[in-house]
């Protein structure tokens, strides 16, 4: 039997832990890894405070390139647009051995939607 993205969702719903904008906050406020697994247009448009920009579709592939994304015990807090990237890169990533994913919930439309802080390229609108 295929499997369709609601399947494919669905099993990987069931393997990550989702937080809200105050936990986040919290997360960050502790100094985790912030792994934004959107486009670079849409990282340049604006991410969370700190984060890491690995987009999903490399994530396999480049998550061991980078210094912060090398510790299997480090707590990750993963986000993309409104979820759905994020929820797929969180279970990747939890089955290539990282214990500590969590995927903010709404993702970047949620938070930039609300006063949480919004970090920009310098290099943008010049």
């Amino acid at each position: 039997m295929a499997l369709n993205k609601d399947d494919l969702l669905a099993e990987a719903r069931s393997a990550v832990v989702p937080v809200d904008a105050a936990a986040a906050e919290a997360m960050l406020a502790q100094g985790c890894v912030v792994l934004d697994v959107r486009e670079p247009a849409e990282f340049d448009m604006g991410h969370l405070p700190g984060a890491v920009n690995v987009p999903r579709g490399v994530l396999e592939f480049r998550v061991g390139d980078h210094p912060d994304l090398c510790d299997l015990q480090a707590d990750i807090l993963l986000y993309c647009k409104n979820g759905g990237r994020s929820t797929l890169a969180a279970h990747t990533l939890k089955r290539m051995g990282f214990e500590q994913v969590k995927m903010l919930v709404g993702g970047f439309d949620g938070w930039a939607g609300s006063v949480h802080k919004v970090e920009l390229d310098p290099g943008m609108y010049r």
